[in-house]
């Protein structure tokens, strides 16, 4: 069993969720999170830290197979995050905002240059 980021990470991307994860299975996109199927160990910490209510259980109905395959494809691509970082500038209010599966990045996330 593995935990799934879904959709509501789209164009939020909190990290509160990786500060507390274990086991650093969190990659980061330009404008979502991923967790890595393979190495996640179940243990849920993230869940409730997600203030997206985007991490599900692979055994609940919001995981489907479709999340559980972006989560899986991107860990391979992304780079590993392992603290937290300020959310997108806009992540409030896209948080709850459905329709944004379409809108997944499959950039990796890429450092500001200032």
């Amino acid at each position: 069993m593995t935990f799934v980021v879904t959709e509501n990470c789209i164009k939020c991307k909190y990290t509160d969720c990786v500060e507390v994860c274990p086991v650093d299975c969190f990659y980061e996109g330009e404008n979502m999170l991923v967790i890595h199927p393979d190495e996640c160990i179940d243990c849920g910490v993230c869940v409730p830290e997600c203030p997206a209510d985007a991490i599900f259980s692979d055994t609940e109905p919001q995981a489907t197979a479709y999340w559980l395959e972006v989560n899986r494809k991107y860990a391979d691509l992304w780079p590993n995050l392992t603290g937290k970082k300020p959310p997108l500038p806009n992540a409030d209010a896209e948080n709850g905002r459905p329709g944004k599966a379409g809108e997944l990045s499959p950039l990796p996330a890429s450092e500001d240059v200032a």
